[in-house]
């Protein structure tokens, strides 16, 4: 039986700890490669990331962390007195330096995507996955976070709806598609899994 085929059994059972059936095959797979979760503030990048990486026993980074460790400061703050211009370079280069350093399930600040230079390096280097999520299900979960920074203004949900049209052609882009629905967020991570087995599967295995 094979990864994706083991994955959809545990899930048509009900299970949902496959971090020891299904984990080891995608981590040999993947070699030198990151798992790379792309898409909009409140998609669930970092929560799903994190609880991804546990399953396949693989480091977690969270790429806005990183940048506020190198930075020495907030991402609010590296926006109110350098710009967002200036994040952004900071942005491109950490992510550059992190998938250097794969492999590893990576999760991008909202905006990292949209960047060529790193679209490239995260193909290069990674799986490319998009967590996608309806603008109810986004404005829901950025509202419990008064720390974003695009959506200072008067009316966030505009401003959401805006960020959805621009990016989520550039999103498609990803080699994986899965929708961040509300549910348990475990339910997401093994959806994940699957998709990323299945590509793994169809494109060739380990590159090192």
């Amino acid at each position: 039986m094979n990864t994706i085929s083991r994955l959809n059994s545990l899930v048509d059972e009900g299970g949902q700890d496959i971090g020891s059936h299904g984990g080891p095959s995608i981590t040999r797979q993947l070699g030198a490669r990151s798992i790379v979760l792309v898409g909009l503030m409140g998609a669930g990048k970092s929560t799903v990331g994190r609880r991804l990486a546990q399953k396949l026993g693989l480091p977690f980074r969270d790429a806005d962390h990183e940048i506020e460790a190198a930075a020495g400061m907030s991402i609010p703050d590296i926006f109110s007195i350098h710009g967002e211009a200036y994040f952004r370079d900071g942005e491109r280069r950490v992510i550059g330096r992190l998938l250097q350093e794969g492999p590893m399930v990576l999760a991008t600040g909202g905006g990292a995507y949209m960047n060529e230079e790193t679209r490239a390096r995260i193909a290069e280097n990674g799986v490319s996955v998009w967590l996608r999520a309806d603008l109810d299900v986004l404005m829901r979960r950025v509202r419990k976070r008064a720390t974003r920074p695009l959506l200072q203004n008067p009316d966030p949900e505009g401003t959401m709806r805006q960020l959805m049209a621009i990016r989520h052609p550039v999103y498609a882009l990803a080699n994986l598609t899965v929708d961040s629905h509300e549910a348990p967020h475990d339910r997401v991570v093994i959806d994940v899994m699957k998709a990323v087995a299945e590509w793994l599967e169809q494109n060739g295995g380990s590159r090192h």
